[in-house]
């Protein structure tokens, strides 16, 4: 998609930046350019060396004291666009704000770039345009990446706490789509942002506001400006929501007032699915050399369900990841003969492919449009183009089919019912969604119109790991047995990504050493296999065996022996002194259990055992038990994932589910020596 991350996360634009500039400075390919002491910095940025801060505390590294958008719509080819933004550093790290970074691609250019430091003594330091570099976007791993995508660079000398520093620039756009959208929350406070939209008499416009109330634009003829002012910066929390899902900012649609242009604007999501559908509608040919390949994939297969597999490995396996985006590319797909002939393509090419490919064989499919970042689009979302950053497709099923191995379905009133996959995702089967897909909402393009619908949930079942262990105790205390790992869903693609990478033998059992050594004192990895690397449609499996010295701690005559013998379910993360801001987002519903048999040393029983532990919320459950069989300690657990997000305000609770995990996971067994 023409987020320019297609089929992969997309990122807040200034952090993005900030990673490209990252790669550059590693590379050596942006050098401090020659400043001018005494090219006296701007009118407007002088005005700002004594205005008040926002509110702000210790830890914040820099404040935007103002920002400037002024946009001007000249006509459906042609959008101006003048950019003032001016920062106080407070921290030392706050000199990353002297690093601009700015994206265009073939149809935007970049002028009149400048930018200035008013350090706090001395004189004012100048960067003209003529110091700025430009580059392309370094490639996607694991992809050969073509893309019309560049980076315009800027490095403002002095930018040390105390200092101002600003920037001006002016971008020349010949708009694919009709709309924009301005971010003005971020990492840093804002005194003051300006956003100025003109456009050509006539013209209309929508803004639809997000995370942020409304803020009333103040007109002049056919020019809008919005201020706000005094924003909150926003600071990054593990597993917090994406960014986009917090982060005010407008997105803003225009047009002429006689109506909307075909191909650039559209008011509604059906009428996106109609333009996204025109955009494919020539793509979607079949020659008779895919008609030969499907022939030969589903001869053996009996059933519809196993000629759809067939289809889905191989694009899964045979179709190379491969994105190839040049102006309207970013969002149309290649033909589908093309991306067959070459065995490469992106999200949307292998979509295409193997939508054709699925006609063949009397299956209908549809294009669904998502963002792999759940929580990014909502129903509070308008539609708009940069909505979405990933193609999958919607596969319409036979009436009556009946096959358990397809969780990833949805009943649609008028097209019956639905199976979602992503043909670019390798390692998630046929039949299921990775986590972040699910529970996500996605743009359904059939040949009504485009719909927005919610994916569905795949039991907590299918995404688990389920672990068991025979061990045995001896009387010194050293603990001998093996252990298995079962994974399915996301754990098992998680495992299968990581040892494909591998290239040595010794690599492969790192995860497994890097396990016990989270659990386990000292231990000694005797044996270790593994099972299903391959066979993606098959639970992935560990088998290894461990010798733990010391593993019972002595306490007179007594041993203290620990019954979860692997594997942490607790989390620490919520351990902080700064309070929570943001929910809590799981990656997909989970189910993890253990059961470890542990065989007592000869000469000793159990004296007292842990107690049980049952937690249940709306959004987790877990559920411990120790237990003696004859000569055999034995514990089990389960823990489940129910809901896919924790507010900010039920924090609490989850802080206290993973503290009481923890403390079970540290409890002891107590043996002593018996008749």
């Amino acid at each position: 998609m023409r987020s320019r991350s297609s089929c992969s996360r997309a990122s807040e634009p200034r952090a993005r930046a900030l990673a490209v500039l990252a790669f550059v400075l590693a590379g050596g390919l942006l050098v401090t350019p020659a400043a001018m002491a005494g090219g006296e910095a701007p009118g407007w940025m002088h005005a700002l060396v004594n205005v008040p801060l926002p509110a702000h505390d210790e830890k914040t590294d820099a404040v935007l004291l103002y920002s400037e958008r002024v946009v001007t719509v000249e006509s459906v080819d042609r959008i101006r666009t003048s950019v003032r933004v001016a920062y106080k550093i407070l921290r030392p790290s706050g000199r990353e704000y002297g690093r601009v970074g700015v994206s265009f691609h073939a149809g935007q250019k970049i002028t009149g770039m400048r930018a200035w430091c008013i350090p706090t003594q001395g004189k004012d330091y100048e960067v003209k345009d003529k110091d700025a570099v430009e580059i392309s976007l370094p490639k996607i791993q694991g992809s050969d990446l073509v893309s019309d995508v560049k980076d315009k660079l800027l490095l403002i000398p002095a930018a040390d706490p105390g200092n101002i520093i600003g920037y001006e620039y002016q971008e020349d756009e010949q708009p694919l789509i009709l709309e924009k959208v301005w971010y003005f929350q971020g990492g840093a406070p804002v005194r003051e942002a300006h956003y100025t939209l003109q456009l050509p008499p006539g013209w209309e416009y929508k803004a639809t506001w997000l995370n942020a109330p409304e803020v009333k634009p103040v007109r002049s003829g056919n020019q809008w400006q919005w201020v706000v002012s005094n924003v909150k910066e926003l600071r990054p929390e593990e597993e917090m929501p994406p960014w986009d899902a917090i982060q005010g900012h407008v997105i803003i649609a225009f047009y002429p007032a006689a109506g909307g242009v075909p191909g650039k604007t559209f008011s509604d999501w059906r009428q996106m699915g109609n333009w996204y559908l025109e955009l494919t509608r020539a793509r979607k040919e079949a020659s008779p050399e895919i008609k030969q390949k499907v022939a030969a994939l589903t001869a053996n297969a009996g059933t519809s369900p196993d000629k759809m597999r067939a289809i889905a490995l191989f694009l899964q396996k045979d179709v190379r990841y491969v994105a190839i985006e040049l102006g309207i590319g970013g969002w149309q797909p290649h033909p589908a003969t093309e991306v067959f002939t070459h065995r490469y393509g992106d999200c949307k090419d292998k979509a295409t492919l193997m939508g054709v490919m699925l006609q063949q064989i009397g299956v209908e499919s549809y294009y669904m449009l998502i963002n792999v970042e759940r929580g990014s689009v909502t129903p509070q979302v308008p539609a708009y183009a940069y909505a979405f950053n990933h193609v999958i497709l919607a596969i319409k099923l036979p009436a009556g089919l009946a096959d358990n191995s397809l969780f990833a379905t949805l009943p649609h009133p008028r097209l019956g019912k639905l199976l979602f996959f992503d043909p670019t995702d390798e390692l998630t089967p046929f039949g299921q969604l990775s986590g972040p897909l699910q529970a996500n909402y996605g743009l359904l393009v059939t040949p009504e119109g485009g719909e927005l619908i919610e994916l569905p949930w795949e039991p907590a079942a299918m995404n688990s790991i389920q672990r068991s262990g025979k061990l045995a105790l001896d009387r010194m205390g050293t603990l001998k047995g093996t252990v298995e790992e079962i994974r399915r869903g996301d754990r098992a693609s998680e495992q299968r990504e990581y040892l494909t990478t591998a290239t040595r033998e010794a690599d492969r059992i790192k995860f497994i050493e890097t396990l016990l050594s989270h659990s386990l004192g000292t231990f000694q990895l005797t044996k270790a296999t593994m099972s299903n690397l391959q066979n993606t449609d098959q639970p992935f499996a560990y088998n290894y065996s461990l010798v733990a010295p010391y593993y019972a701690k002595p306490a007179g005559n007594l041993l203290l022996v620990r019954p979860r013998v692997v594997g942490i379910e607790s989390r620490g993360f919520l351990e902080t002194k700064e309070p929570r801001h943001f929910p809590v987002e799981f990656r997909g519903p989970r189910q993890d259990t253990d059961v470890f048999e542990i065989s007592l040393p000869e000469g000793y029983k159990v004296d007292d055992l842990p107690p049980p532990v049952n937690l249940d919320y709306s959004f987790a459950s877990y559920h411990s038990k120790s237990e003696v069989s004859g000569k055999v300690l034995r514990y089990t657990r389960t823990l489940e994932i129910k809901e896919l997000s924790v507010p900010a305000s039920r924090v609490e609770d989850l802080k206290r589910f993973y503290r009481a995990i923890a403390n079970d996971e540290r409890n002891t067994a107590v043996l002593k020596p018996g008749p």
